[in-house]
Parts: C-alpha cells; sequence; structure tokens
C-alpha cells in the first residue's frame, strides 16, 4: 500500500463522504464534486485499499467491514487536520464530536465510567467512549501510536515516554453472603483464616497483598477460588459460604445490589492508587488533555 506522502489526500475526504453517505450521488453533493469524478474516486481508493468499500445490498450501497472500521479513524484524523488547517487550536467539549479509547479492567469501569458518562451526557454530548480491556506493557505502543488515549493502571513502570496521574485511591473490604453460617457478630482473625477465599488476579498473579499481610503475621488462607474478573466473584459468594477480600469501594456497591454484607478486613492491608496513564505525545492536545482532567475529577469524585 503506498505511504501518505505518495496518496493524494483528497480521496480520503471522497472516503469520509462515500463512509458517512454510503452513496455516491450524495457523497459528491457533500464534497462538492460530479457524481462521475465521486465514481472515479471509489474506483481509485478501492484498488489503494485492496477492499470494494461499498457493496450493492437489496436497499441500496452497504458499507463492507473494512469501511465500517475506517469510519472512526477517519472521521478523527480529518477533523484533526480541520483544526489545524483553520488554526484552531481549542477543544469544545460542549459541541465536538470524538470518540475516546479507555484501557481499563472491569473494577474501574464499575468506578468510573457511570458518573463520567453522566458528566459527559451533560457536558459533552458529541463525546462517545471505547472501554477496552489493556495491561500495560502490551498497550505502551498503543498509547504511543494514539490508537488507545488513556490507559489505567498502578504505574507506568520504566516504560520511556509515558505519563501518569493520580486517579483514585482505595482500600480493602470483606464481603460475604448475608446470613453466613459462620458468622456471628465481629469476623475475626481466626474465622477468616479458615473460610475458604475467592481472590481475583486480574492477571492470573498467585500472591496479593492479603497473603503478604498473612505471611508477616504468619498465617495463611485457603484460596478455593482464583478468577481474573471482578464481576464474578460476588455471584460466587453470594452463593457459597467464601469470602472475598476486594476494594472498598467495589464491595460497598456490590454489597447495594446482591445478597452480601460488608465487612472490615480483620488485618492491616495497605490502601492502593490506580493512575491515569499517556504518553508524552499528548501532553498538549486540547482534547486530550480536557479527557485527563476530567477522568480525574470524576476519580476523585467517586
Amino acid at each position: 500500500m503506498p505511504s501518505l506522502g505518495e496518496t493524494n489526500l483528497n480521496l480520503l475526504v471522497a472516503l469520509a463522504a462515500l463512509i458517512e453517505e454510503a452513496n455516491v450521488t450524495r457523497a459528491a453533493a457533500r464534497v462538492g464534486v460530479t457524481q462521475s469524478a465521486m465514481s472515479h474516486s471509489l474506483r481509485e481508493l478501492r484498488a489503494l485499499l485492496g477492499d470494494q468499500l461499498l457493496v450493492r445490498g437489496p436497499r441500496g450501497m452497504l458499507l463492507t467491514p473494512r469501511a465500517e472500521a475506517l469510519r472512526g479513524p477517519l472521521r478523527r484524523g480529518l477533523g484533526e487536520l480541520e483544526r489545524v488547517v483553520a488554526g484552531k487550536v481549542g477543544w469544545s467539549p460542549a459541541t465536538e464530536a470524538r470518540v475516546f479509547r479507555i484501557g481499563a479492567g472491569d473494577y474501574l469501569s464499575v468506578r468510573l465510567v457511570p458518573p463520567l458518562l453522566e458528566r459527559l451526557g451533560r457536558e459533552a454530548p458529541g463525546v462517545d467512549l471505547d472501554v477496552r480491556a489493556a495491561d500495560l506493557p502490551r498497550s505502551a505502543a498503543l498509547l504511543e501510536s494514539g490508537e488507545l488515549d488513556v490507559l489505567t493502571g498502578l504505574g507506568t513502570g520504566d516504560l520511556p515516554g509515558l505519563r501518569r496521574r493520580a486517579l483514585i485511591s482505595d482500600r480493602f473490604a470483606c464481603l460475604v453472603r448475608a446470613g453466613h453460617p459462620q458468622l456471628r457478630g465481629r469476623l475475626d482473625l481466626d474465622l477468616y483464616c479458615r473460610l475458604p477465599h475467592v481472590l481475583i488476579s486480574p492477571r492470573g498473579d498467585s500472591g496479593s497483598v492479603v497473603d503478604s499481610a498473612l505471611e508477616q503475621l504468619g498465617r495463611r488462607r485457603r484460596v478455593a477460588l482464583r478468577v481474573p474478573y471482578f464481576l464474578v466473584a460476588p455471584l460466587v459468594v453470594a452463593r457459597s459460604d467464601m469470602i472475598l477480600t476486594a476494594p472498598a469501594h467495589l464491595a460497598r456497591e456490590l454489597a447495594a445490589h446482591y445478597p452480601l454484607q460488608l465487612l472490615p478486613a480483620p488485618l492491616e492491608l495497605p490502601g492502593f492508587t490506580l493512575h491515569l496513564i499517556w504518553h508524552e505525545r499528548f501532553d498538549d492536545d486540547p482534547a486530550h488533555r480536557w479527557l485527563r482532567d476530567t477522568m480525574v475529577a470524576v476519580g476523585q469524585a467517586a
């Protein structure tokens, strides 16, 4: 495929119109060219991209999967070019449309996404979110390229070019099913160690802060179930005699929706802070900076 320097950029304008209209005549009118010229551009685009892009359907033209996949990136890219050409360096969330891609696990998605969407509905109705499961080592290149806008995690490690800001902080609490037969009053350390535990391990790690804290006390627990998802564990706990140690905010949210009892952990456990991570290339991008500020504000209020 030709490089960008070898490509007629007017073809990208034509492609955007064809994708949005799914009709050669309307696309031509949108761009301000003749139908014949737009048909010629479509032939060139098909040859350039090796894809039909538009195919005939029972009720008109249909986009191919490749054309559908190009819709968002093309809209964002041409929008940025238009702002550069027009000399616009600002960002108006109330009027502009954009899709932001966020790498986040299910814990942070539960805590952050609902209030973030509420705020976007008030302040940025044209902004959409694409939340993806991602971890830092595999996502560093995506952050650098801009395919991923921001990532949430515990830190940046030694990866070059990445920035971070504190997003949310939390501690740990315990969940057991309502009416647990072995729980009569306060949860003490002996009972905590005797009960079978559910361990949430998104990356499949064998250890945890709980096991480290117990080891310092000369104690151990039995992990009867290890799962990678935060939202599976409470369903198991609600139907068993197992106990779950989870971030306190999430534990409160789950206890409000499932037959679960919230309890303080019977041992000292360190708190933690999740960070917002991005690539330094986008430090000064107005839209990107607005996203980061908004996410941090929502995270601090959540």
